[in-house]
């Protein structure tokens, strides 16, 4: 029978052939913890008296903080450290750069394969021909101890890129147009796969821009067919696999085809990733500092590219240019090549390689009133720091540091470097889970309690628990920091009451793979969660830890904030306090279980 791409992934790795829709157990070939939540993962390991499967296909990357300077994150990365040795587990220590894209270059996987990871952008995979999969520390922990994880099959959406990309444009650009088209959820539990004239001729670093920002679609992940490049380069390093292709005549839930011969370069505006428009229609917006790196963004070929740019110019006097490598070998690469000595004299600021900007205390975090331009995938508020954050290709955003302003690069000539900034300006703004006895009692499946309604899409995780608190692995202390950075609600922890159940929209818990953004409702006595429907992430998370989620849509003129309701959980049965009934999805087979016995664990 026909398959997609993940159909056959999954079915080779589950051992039968499986449909979009079967949950199943999947054998994973490469499982890893990184800084923040590898601690996590061995305190659940500890605790429950787990032992690691397999240690060759299980290790640590250490990316998040790669220069240790946070007492915590050292703190938690000396103790995986330590479980690693006595485990026989390797660590991709700081000196590494980001774990995704060393899997890669260390041949440590290739296409057809699976992968997890803590990192929520663990879907870079795709860039490959493999599955990647973020997840929380639970999901993990189980995985390093059985070397399985249960999985939803996803349906999958095909994409059709027509045309060519003009010469002024990137892979980050075509990205952004993805976005653009599909917003912050239109990829939300769906697997996407890529086709098209452009695509056969992607390089692997084009493929890592774009599959890494499937999460901000809301997609499970978005698969490249492996080219004959893909395929050389995971030979020559290492990678032992036999890759995949979707058959001629697989079913997709719907083709999308899009235009991207007259593309011309992009840049999402602050706050919201899918806000997407053309460079020249925020062309002069004044620019305080500049990042050029992250998982979507540090390759090699994306810093020549900047290279090129700033080559023989300097920055705008008024600009901090901040340049992060996503590996150390890459970082080794600029510097053999003479990057480092076209950025040093650009006026940039060079650090060690790993994640940079998209974690707290990091190169590329941007205080109040700051507007940086960023080639990272996230502008969450708060996310990078707490300014304005536009993203945007590296060609954009070195074009941008010379100028002092926004602008492409195509359009630089227009513009001499060390320009003013411009006077035009913008204001700042199941059978296949095998459990231990299950004990009913254990969990109550019929709920009563008082509502509190956010009426708000796309709350991401950043906004739940923000990322300066990662570090803290004591679940007792989260409460406090819950919507700590969601504009309106930072004073919820404070009062929410024991047995409170959140109501929200759309997409909730869309972001990243932290499992702090769950157990901080569990820490604050939430006892369940109601939303239009939820990140994918956040969604196995939450059923991982125990704590409820229902999808449902609950109409704000019969429900109020602070009305009592009453759910029968199992049932999905949701009784207002006029006694009217509103029927929600009811737990799948997998929630159940896992709800009754207390957690996956």
């Amino acid at each position: 029978m026909s398959a997609t791409l993940i159909e056959k992934i999954f079915s080779r790795h589950a051992g039968r052939l499986v449909r979009a829709g079967d949950t199943v157990d999947v054998a994973i070939d490469v499982r890893v913890a990184r800084d923040f939540g590898g601690a996590n993962v061995v305190k659940n390991l500890q605790t429950h008296h787990l032992h690691v499967a397999d240690p060759e296909k299980t290790f640590f990357t250490f990316d998040c903080n790669p220069t240790g300077s946070d007492q915590k994150y050292a703190a938690n990365q000396q103790l995986c450290r330590d479980y690693a040795r006595e485990h026989g587990i390797r660590v991709f220590d700081i000196d590494s750069g980001i774990g995704t894209h060393v899997v890669i270059d260390n041949g440590l996987i290739g296409p057809g394969d699976t992968f997890v990871s803590t990192d929520s952008h663990a879907n870079i995979l795709g860039a490959i021909g493999a599955f990647g999969q973020g997840m929380g520390d639970v999901d993990i922990a189980r995985a390093f101890a059985t070397g399985t994880v249960w999985f939803n099959i996803p349906p999958s959406i095909k994409i059709n890129l027509i045309g060519t990309c003009p010469d002024s444009c990137t892979a980050k650009d075509v990205a952004l147009r993805l976005m653009q088209e599909f917003g912050a959820n239109g990829l939300l539990g769906y697997a996407a796969e890529l086709y098209g004239a452009a695509v056969e001729h992607f390089t692997l670093s084009d493929r890592i821009t774009i599959a890494s920002m499937a999460t901000e679609m809301g997609g499970i992940i978005l698969l490249f067919p492996p080219s004959e490049e893909i395929i050389e380069y995971c030979t020559r390093v290492g990678a032992g696999f036999k890759p995949i292709y979707a058959d001629p005549d697989a079913h997709y839930t719907k083709t999308v085809n899009i235009d991207i011969a007259g593309l011309e370069p992009l840049i999402s505006r602050p706050g919201h990733p899918e806000d997407v428009v053309p460079v020249r229609q925020v062309e002069g917006r004044p620019v305080d500092s500049v990042f050029i790196g992250s998982c979507t963004n540090g390759r090699f070929t994306d810093l020549l590219s900047a290279a090129a740019i700033l080559k023989d110019r300097e920055k705008a006097e008024h600009v901090v240019l901040k340049i992060v490598p996503a590996t150390d070998a890459i970082w080794q690469q600029c510097l053999h090549a003479g990057l480092f000595d076209v950025f040093k004299k650009a006026g940039a600021l060079i650090s060690n390689a790993g994640c940079a900007g998209c974690a707290a205390g990091q190169v590329g975090q941007n205080g109040p009133g700051e507007v940086t331009v960023s080639t990272g995938n996230r502008n969450f508020v708060g996310k990078q720091g707490k300014g304005e954050v536009y993203l945007a290709s590296p060609a954009t955003a070195a074009a941008s540091a010379i100028a002092g302003f926004i602008v492409s690069a195509d359009r630089l000539a227009h513009s001499a470097g060390r320009k003013k900034p411009s006077a035009k300006t913008i204001s700042k703004t199941s059978e296949v889970f095998k459990t231990s006895e299950v004990v009913p009692e254990a969990k109550p499946t019929l709920v009563r309690g008082r509502v509190r309604i956010i009426p708000r899409d796309n709350i991401d995780t950043d906004m739940i628990y923000h990322n300066r608190y990662l570090s803290i692995t004591d679940i007792h202390e989260m409460a406090q920091y819950t919507f700590n950075n969601l504009t309106g609600w930072q004073d919820f922890a404070q009062k929410a009451q024991e047995g409170d159940i959140l109501v929200v929209g759309h997409n909730f818990g869309c972001g990243s793979s932290r499992q702090q953004a769950v157990d901080c409702f569990k820490s604050l006595g939430i006892q369940l969660i109601i939303a239009k429907s939820f990140g994918a992430i956040y969604a196995r998370n939450a059923i991982n830890a125990a704590l409820p989620i229902l999808v449902a849509d609950l109409d704000q003129q019969e429900v109020q904030d602070g009305d009592p309701i009453t759910v029968d959980l199992l049932a999905g049965e949701i009784r207002l306090k006029n006694n009217k009934t509103v029927q929600a999805e009811p737990f799948t087979d997998i929630q159940r279980q896992i709800y009754l016995r207390g957690g996956l664990l």
